[in-house]
């Protein structure tokens, strides 16, 4: 079974999301659950920074050996910034999802859209 940190809050479509210490930003990237489907990463595109985005639209792709996956918008929101190493380095997925691996930060348009997401339980639970 995949690591799951408890922690963290989960979208079925397996991106996971980090509320930061400033009660404000969120981290969000794929699963590990997610990267080992995909295989090996060679290519990520990430959304504009400044960008508004709405639940459930596609705003990144994950490319690999295997397959390219959309990444879908868990929540309402705008992006705060991306993570530039993925553009050099995108085996980083890989390495650490779940820290170095990170795709993007955003400010949510309700915080409570946040706490309505998954559980590292109810996650495990959609797996």
């Amino acid at each position: 079974m995949s690591n799951i940190p408890a922690e963290l809050k989960y979208v079925a479509s397996h991106e996971w999301l980090r509320l930061e210490e400033d009660g404000t930003t969120i981290t969000v990237g794929i699963t590990e659950h997610a990267q080992e489907l995909l295989g090996d990463v060679v290519y990520v595109e990430l959304p504009e920074v400044g960008a508004t985005i709405t639940v459930d639209e596609e705003i990144a792709v994950v490319e690999s050996v295997k397959a390219a996956s959309d990444v879908y918008a868990p929540i309402n929101g705008e992006i705060l910034s991306i993570n530039e190493t993925l553009d050099e380095d995108p085996e980083t997925i890989n390495a650490d999802p779940y820290g170095a691996g990170w795709l993007y930060t955003m400010k949510a348009d309700n915080l409570e859209d946040y706490e309505a997401l998954l559980t590292a339980e109810e996650y495990e639970n959609e797996l």
